[in-house]
């Protein structure tokens, strides 16, 4: 892995056209990327999937459990400037293992909470390291997939999380419903341990991941049109955790489906961001706007469908598709706007666009806790997240003539 022919081919590489042997070292080197991003999607995501459960042992009401997760998104907020800038002239390689380390830890902590506060801390020290997982896992995806293709790099990263969705946070719901929500936790921490090997083994260890001056990194965060972009990723992406947040009371109180049906519903979800999220990357590629105005537009329409009709088991669960398939497309052209306006520091403006989209979690959490604590039902989440990413499409639409034009690798 570390030898310099291999360095100079991966990084122009064709993953798809390379021959067998760098192909398969390059894959080795996505994959357990991705690996990671699923051990912090499912740990993320089957929070919300076994709230239900974690509020019962604890002896809190679910509008109060919801802080739990609104710490792990404060986790990231904090973690993702905090953590990229301090480690900014770190290789990128021993940056993903500490990161991981730190994720474990959070994870075991989780397991071992006895209350509401103790939880909250765990699941805030849970959060810290993802953001800059995310910023340093896109500039190490970019190394592999070549110049021009930073939506796809940003993708690949996110295709382990969206695979969490699937597979990883339905299984851990599983797993926490019939053995204890405390071993959903420490199934993550063992697997987060086998992703912690896997970046051992095969992320490479070359000058070309190399980190650069603390001073390149904040001079990005001048600049308003990063600014911007954040604050419509923050309030455009809140409905998926609107939406996620009360996946559970959803199927079992506006639906009346026992909760065996959660993981299904989890699992929907999670096939539509992985579709979307595919769709989305390629999206951002190629235009500057479509895939956000795309993406955001079509979550307007199935959430309105599923505010209005979603007590129906038919219409619900399709909606779950489509809800996580109209947002995952948004977000892969939020980082490459990101990373356009910001090319010298892509490891934080990666980190700052899942700091951007934690605070949607917290956001959104927030906003259907407080429609359903004021006695609306369970659906109000819904119109809350239908809301405010309204709301991040106004902005995006009043900020897009200020923000200069740009080409992507596919356009002039």
């Amino acid at each position: 892995m570390h030898n310099k022919a291999f360095e100079a081919q991966c990084a122009a590489v064709d993953v798809h056209n390379a021959e067998p042997r760098v192909a398969r070292r390059c894959g080795l080197i996505l994959f357990s990327l991705a690996f990671g991003s699923f051990c912090i999607g499912t740990s993320e995501f089957a929070s919300m999937g076994i709230l239900q459960l974690f509020a019962g042992s604890l002896d809190i009401s679910l509008p109060a459990a919801t802080n739990a997760i609104t710490a792990y998104a404060f986790g990231v907020v904090i973690g993702a400037p905090a953590v990229t800038i301090a480690a900014a002239r770190m290789n990128r390689k021993p940056l993903l293992l500490w990161l991981m380390v730190v994720f474990v830890a959070g994870n075991v902590l989780s397991a071992m909470s006895t209350n509401l506060v103790t939880f909250a801390v765990a699941r805030f020290i849970s959060g810290l390291p993802q953001g800059a997982y995310f910023g340093a896992g896109a500039v190490v995806a970019s190394y592999v997939v070549g110049p021009g293709k930073g939506g796809r790099a940003f993708a690949l990263v996110m295709m382990g999380l969206t695979i969490a969705t699937i597979v990883g946070s339905p299984l851990a719901t599983f797993l926490g419903q019939h053995l204890g929500w405390r071993n959903t936790y420490l199934a993550v921490a063992v697997i987060a341990t086998l992703a912690l090997l896997c970046l051992l083994g095969w992320v490479p260890r070359t000058a070309a991941l190399d980190g650069g001056p603390v001073m390149q990194q904040l001079t990005a965060l001048r600049k308003p049109q990063v600014w911007a972009t954040m604050v419509v990723a923050a309030l455009g992406v809140s409905s998926i955790f609107a939406v996620y947040t009360f996946i559970g009371p959803l199927v079992t109180e506006a639906a009346r489906l026992s909760q065996d049906w959660i993981p299904f519903a989890l699992a929907m979800f999670g096939f539509g961001m992985t579709v979307g999220n595919l769709f989305g990357g390629r999206l951002a590629d190629r235009f500057p706007a479509r895939g956000l105005v795309t993406g955001f537009a079509g979550a307007l329409v199935v959430m309105a469908i599923l505010a209005v009709l979603g007590a129906n088991p038919w219409v619900q669960m399709p909606a779950m598709f489509g809800v996580g398939a109209a947002m995952m497309c948004a977000i892969p052209t939020l980082q490459v706007r990101l990373n356009h306006f910001a090319p010298e520091a892509p490891t934080l403006m990666g980190a700052m666009n899942l700091a951007s989209l934690n605070t949607s979690n917290a956001i959104g959490a927030w906003a259907g806790g407080l429609t359903v604590a004021s006695g609306f039902g369970f659906l109000s989440a819904v119109w809350a997240g239908f809301g405010l990413t309204l709301l991040g499409l106004v902005v995006f639409g009043l900020t897009l003539p200020r923000a200069p034009r740009f080409a992507t690798a596919a356009t002039t």
